[in-house]
């Protein structure tokens, strides 16, 4: 619980008020989670803090929600093109995604139970930035995320959301995001690791390598060839 909120960058995220009158305030709970590895082994253990959105109301303190997700064909073509090409696919991780979205909307919270600053405990967080379990978490990253890759230069695809592509002279990078889980493949190391090294600058990224394990699937890539099962799965 400590590491979760030690994620959290306070003066960015929240600031200590009272509750404003006519507002009111979403609670706030520790959810814990064991993450498995491909082959079904433990990876770690996770606490997170997570909002009571279902307390929120549509209009008051929540209007978008949606935030789109790269569909399964997006990925296999993704997989049959760099398998084509003879190109790498590289795995990143967002950590916390959902800690980096902006908030248009008043959101007020409760304190995290057990670490109510002394002193102060009647007092309640006004959000800067979104947490996990708010009804628009979801779309307040990919907005974030979206802005991010514009800015950096990429084109959204019109078809597919979730897909993003850059070209620089004869060159071509590709960018699939799965909410806080991104594969991108590229015809040139020099722009992969660009691309990698400004991640990295702009978000807590956590580096997976070359995919191996994404969406269930568990994938082994060869020169030449990738291979594609769900061992665990099944």
């Amino acid at each position: 619980m400590q590491a979760e909120i030690n994620s959290i960058n306070k003066n960015d995220t929240w600031e200590l008020v009272e509750l404003p009158q006519g507002k009111k305030c979403v609670g706030c709970k520790w959810v814990y989670k064991t993450k498995l590895k491909a082959d079904g082994s433990i990876n770690k253990h996770k606490a997170r803090l997570v909002e009571k959105g279902f307390t929120q109301k549509y209009g008051f303190d929540y209007e978008e929600t949606f935030a789109p997700a790269a569909r399964q064909e997006t990925i296999r073509l993704a997989l049959s093109l760099a398998t084509h090409k003879g190109w790498n696919i590289q795995h990143m991780d967002v950590k916390s995604a959902f800690l980096n979205g902006y908030l248009n909307e008043e959101v007020y919270v409760n304190q995290p139970q057990g670490f109510e600053e002394q002193g102060r405990e009647n007092l309640i967080y006004k959000l800067k930035k979104s947490l996990y379990g708010l009804k628009q978490a979801p779309r307040a990253w990919y907005s974030r995320i979206d802005g991010y890759f514009h800015k950096y230069g990429f084109t959204r695809s019109k078809s597919e959301p979730t897909l993003y592509y850059m070209n620089k002279g004869e060159d071509i990078l590709i960018v699939c995001l799965y909410v806080d889980d991104l594969i991108f493949i590229g015809s040139s190391n020099k722009l992969n690791k660009e691309f990698h090294n400004s991640m990295m600058q702009e978000f807590e990224m956590t580096d997976l390598g070359l995919m191996h394990y994404f969406l269930g699937m568990e994938i082994h890539q060869e020169e030449n060839e990738i291979f594609i099962c769900q061992l665990k799965y099944a």
